[in-house]
């Protein structure tokens, strides 16, 4: 499932998205996302992108600059 683009989602679209494409399972040791994340949560990692004021993968690409 491709990220709705911005322009044609609405915040609660683009956030039920992150969600659904990163959701916490409890289980850290398995998953991998709060490593991954820093320990933060994927809502909030990606609230600019919820927000509408980033795309998702210019988000995405800012995070794996990072590591």
């Amino acid at each position: 499932m491709e990220a709705p683009m911005i322009a044609q989602s609405t915040r609660e679209e683009r956030e039920q998205f992150i969600k659904d494409k990163f959701p916490c399972i409890a289980d850290c040791d398995m998953c991998g996302l709060c490593a991954a994340f820093h320990g933060k949560t994927a809502e909030l990692v990606y609230k600019e992108y919820i927000e509408g004021t980033k795309e998702f993968l210019r988000v995405s690409e800012e995070i794996r600059s990072r590591r």
